[in-house]
């Protein structure tokens, strides 16, 4: 992949792709570059920016068709298969995850969920056994687990990091701002909520 594409650009196509979703479910047959501008905040030339690093789009003067813009972005994003998902962790945010339907719609399929609470092992969510973190790593290699996600803070270990690696992932989504190591190969993705808010208090205060 072109080392200019940025994830902050790979960020917007997703952005870009829910509006040209929705348009394509209202059965929008064009739509121009001002048009997805407007509706989700970034400048056209942007948008046009974004998707030159793709391929050539759309026609000048006239727009993108939507439905072979969807069709792309989606094979770009790599939503035009299925993703096998481990969730680590069920308190209240792993809890969450298993229950947005939108991951499915996407489709990415948490086909597994471990935890280490008695009280939680053996219980049944979304259709899905929680099974024993012990097992972590034997059942995600058996299930060909390609994406980890670790929900809960006592989890965000190096030692789970390194079973989610040799079940066979290829990456890993921590929610806690831990430092993790993880060879080149393995794609990792920190989520820091607090920061993202007190980012957000910062633009506010200072608008």
């Amino acid at each position: 992949m072109n080392f200019e594409i940025t994830e902050t650009t790979i960020f917007r196509l997703s952005i870009y792709l829910r509006y040209i979703t929705k348009m394509k479910n209202r059965g929008i047959i064009e739509i121009s570059s001002q048009d997805i501008a407007s509706a989700v905040g970034v400048k056209p030339a942007q948008i046009r920016k974004d998707l030159a690093y793709f391929g050539r789009f759309g026609t000048k003067g006239v727009g993108y068709d939507v439905y072979e813009l969807h069709h792309s972005i989606v094979k770009i994003l790599g939503l035009n298969k299925n993703w096998s998902v481990s969730l680590v962790g069920c308190e209240s945010l792993g809890l969450a995850l298993s229950r947005y339907s939108g991951f499915r719609e996407r489709g990415f399929y948490i086909n597994s969920i471990f935890d280490c609470d008695p009280k939680k092992v053996g219980r049944m969510i979304q259709g899905i056994e929680v099974m024993p973190i012990e097992k972590l790593e034997k059942i995600s290699k058996q299930n060909r687990t390609q994406i980890g996600i670790i929900s809960d803070p006592k989890f965000a270990t190096q030692t789970i990091a390194d079973s989610l690696i040799r079940s066979g992932v290829q990456g890993i989504i921590c929610f806690t701002p831990v430092a993790l190591t993880v060879p080149a190969e393995i794609k990792l993705q920190i989520i820091d909520l607090a920061a993202n808010l007190e980012l957000l208090a910062y633009l506010v205060q200072y608008k």
